[in-house]
């Protein structure tokens, strides 16, 4: 089950990984720098007394993981060195927070997230089907080729965000792989709408959700499991922006992104924009394929005490849209600036899942005041949001950098990761950069 697999990946990798050396701090813990608890810093949190960090299990004396290793070196053929690696198997990498620093995200610095093998590349893309069936009038067997000269092509730039992302920053931590801000990035994805294909293949009134298929391998080698297999309401699978993509920047989709094919479904887990698609289901009643149930991509409806062991059969609900979240692209973490300096410019980008992104703000005295942002306007529904701005210092030492986003509903990111749950989906803390000035 994949919450086998997680569990078993949670022991193998790192808890926490380390930023280059830098003149701050040489080889110090990313997680420290960037999303260490604020009782790290001697800062109360409204006073409030904190329930105990230790699992119930720990507390009992059951066996805990083996501690973290340290940060792994990161060498894949088209990809920038700085990545991060977080599990071999399946292969996961997250983008450190100042290489997102480019409008578009480049290939090269596009995150990795995979819950399988991967595929054997295939020598001719354009013959790739996928098949629609299930609660559909006419069920379609598609190359890509057909995709292409059937149905209009549609290209928008729109972030691809890992449902684990900023998972490392729960206490304890959620299983799985321990992202920080880096499971996420924002492309240019070109395809066809998902809802032309459905509606070609016209839908019954018994059309409620989809089912998704990859031809990704299942990590045993087993060819009678799927390594992931998510589905979403009708509704999502209709929506104009979920796609289905054949290619990405300009260029035809990498292997390791899912090409040739793959869904990309904006605003909710990137679980859900299934890599090397062939097969879509439409169903009547919700998928149950690999990744759905249990606590498998799903949250609390009712607090619960960090460390508990739920299941998820009861006051659990599937992730939809994903949290705001911003991030500081630049100056990046570890910077060091002259003694003279007191003007720091700043950079980042923000999303909100499926809401918009209403203001930044930053503050350089851990909340005690806020400073607005400049946002540019993006090009389109579900692109993030790049923001720029200029912060005052009063002196030079050691300061951090906290950047916090707000959407539409007027929703901000907490001060902590908030609605702990077991896989750790949801965290999206304040993004914290530190520098040193002299």
């Amino acid at each position: 089950m994949l919450e086998d697999v997680q569990a078993r990946d949670a022991a193998a990798e790192p808890h926490h990984v380390s930023v280059p050396d830098s003149p701050i701090a040489p080889r110090a813990s990313r997680r420290l720098l960037l999303g260490g608890s604020l009782a790290a810093l001697g800062i109360a949190v409204g006073g409030l007394p904190r329930l105990s960090a230790v699992s119930p299990a720990a507390a009992q004396g059951a066996p805990t993981a083996a501690p973290p290793k340290g940060p792994q070196p990161f060498d894949y053929p088209g990809k920038d060195k700085g990545l991060v690696l977080l599990g071999d198997r399946p292969l996961v990498a997250e983008t450190p927070e100042n290489l997102l620093d480019d409008d578009t995200t480049p290939i090269a610095k596009f995150f990795i997230r995979n819950n399988g093998q991967i595929p054997e590349p295939v020598t001719n893309a354009e013959t790739w089907q996928l098949k629609i069936e299930g609660e559909v009038e006419k069920p379609l067997t598609l190359t890509l080729a057909e995709l292409k000269s059937r149905f209009a092509a549609q290209t928008f730039r729109m972030v691809l965000e890992c449902g684990g992302n900023g998972r490392s920053f729960y206490q304890p931590a959620g299983r799985g792989n321990q992202w920080t801000n880096g499971g996420a990035g924002c492309a240019e994805w070109t395809g066809v709408r998902l809802a032309d294909v459905l509606k070609a293949a016209g839908l019954k009134p018994s059309a409620k959700f989809t089912g998704h298929f990859g031809a990704d391998p299942h990590l045993s080698g087993d060819a009678s499991r799927d390594a992931i297999s998510r589905g979403m309401p009708i509704e999502k699978a209709l929506e104009p922006h979920s796609l289905i993509v054949w290619a990405m920047n300009g260029e035809p989709l990498p292997h390791i992104h899912g090409g040739p094919l793959r869904l990309v479904v904006p605003g909710w887990p990137a679980s859900l924009s299934s890599k090397w698609l062939n097969r879509i289901l439409v169903r009547a009643t919700p998928h149950d394929g690999q990744g759905m149930g249990g606590t498998s991509y799903r949250i609390p409806t009712v607090p619960i005490v960090p460390g508990s062991n739920a299941d998820g059969k009861t006051n659990f609900t599937d992730m939809t849209s994903m949290p705001v979240r911003s991030i500081i692209t630049a100056p990046a973490n570890g910077t060091r600036l002259p003694a003279a300096t007191r003007e720091i410019a700043l950079r980042g980008a923000a999303w909100a899942g499926d809401h918009e992104v209403a203001k930044v703000e930053v503050s350089f005295d851990a909340g005690q005041r806020w400073q607005a942002m400049t946002l540019a306007k993006p090009k389109n529904r579900y692109d993030w949001v790049r923001w720029t701005g200029t912060v005052t210092l009063p002196s030079e030492g050691y300061f951090e950098l906290w950047a916090r986003a707000t959407d539409s509903r007027g929703v901000a990111q907490p001060h902590v990761a908030t609605n702990w749950n077991p896989q750790g989906y949801g965290s999206n803390p304040f993004h914290r950069t530190a520098i040193l000035v002299g």
